[in-house]
């Protein structure tokens, strides 16, 4: 088990910089109880300059501040004085390649009515990527994604989580390295943590939005499709065209871009490093340290 901290840590808690150790929350919290909470996953990374970089703050905390607005739960900060204080946080923990996890939790809270105020915590930690750095082997999951009339999916909100625990947990035991899961209606949806795409025919493909959590990694990949003239579809995706693939992979800030090695025991056609999608890992690889990349050089197909 990873440890996440220890008897020097520092975290942001409520305006304030506490040792993770002496940090306290309130256990009849709302969001211990009901999973009433949302967070979001960022990273930080060690730049060419040697400076440290949050990749995409901005986006990621108006989305922390719009999964709140959608479940309900006041927010009362800005980006800005987040963003100022994550970098403050990584500087006291003395970490510039990290893994940053905000979280706007509720207070004591036994009923379902609305709050009348939300607290946040910002931890930071040490994290390789999620799913590894080899090729992964994929099953479809048991579990779908959550009904988007039954729940708010476009928020990152704690409680949805279960859904992907359940289905990683499930994978591992049949002696796969994650899950694919899919939607109400059959057609392929995400990850346990990410976005999937599969590339065929030197084309990209990618499940449409409506229901899927829309990534922010997802769209930093659709960006790089774009800058590198890769053509690429939001479309319903069957399981039957990703097993006909050319490659797939996972994109999301914990995992980054991982390519698979095979989806329910199917192998794909293409080796990875003879992929459209492999250079499309290699640019987010470089994109995050802003190291300077040749498009015309990482366009070339072979």
């Amino acid at each position: 088990m990873a440890n996440y901290y220890n008897e020097n840590t520092v975290l942001y808690l409520n305006g304030e910089y506490v040792k993770a150790s002496e940090a306290k929350m309130d256990f009849y919290s709302q969001s211990l109880h009901y999973g009433y909470s949302v967070f979001e996953g960022i990273r930080s990374y060690k730049t060419v300059s040697g400076k440290t970089k949050i990749f995409k703050a901005e986006e990621h905390y108006d989305r922390l501040r719009n999964s709140a607005l959608a479940m309900n739960m006041p927010y009362t900060w800005r980006s800005e004085e987040l963003i100022n204080a994550t970098y403050e946080v990584l500087k006291r923990n003395n970490l510039q390649d990290a893994y940053i996890r905000p979280l706007v939790y509720a207070p004591m809270n036994m009923s379902f009515v609305k709050n009348e105020v939300s607290y946040i915590v910002i931890e930071v930690w040490e994290m390789a990527p999620f799913f590894g750095d080899k090729l992964l082997r994929i099953m479809t999951s048991s579990f779908q994604r959550p009904n988007p009339k039954g729940f708010k999916i476009t928020a990152k909100a704690g409680g949805h989580y279960v859904n992907s625990i359940l289905a990683s947990q499930e994978a591992k035991a049949k002696g796969y390295d994650e899950a694919l899961l899919t939607d109400m209606n059959g057609f392929a949806a995400e990850g346990v943590g990410a976005n999937m795409f599969y590339e065929k025919d030197g084309k990209l493909f990618t499940p449409a939005t409506g229901n899927i959590l829309p990534g922010i990694t997802r769209a930093t990949v659709l960006e790089i499709c774009d800058e590198l003239g890769f053509d690429v579809e939001e479309k319903q995706i069957t399981l039957e065209e990703v097993k006909e693939a050319d490659a797939a992979f996972f994109c999301g800030t914990a995992a980054e871009v991982i390519g698979w090695d095979s989806f329910d025991d199917v192998k794909f056609k293409k080796n990875w490093n003879d992929t459209l999608s492999k250079k499309i890992q290699k640019a987010y690889s470089a994109r995050v340290v802003e190291e300077e990349v040749k498009i015309a050089e990482e366009a070339e197909v072979q």
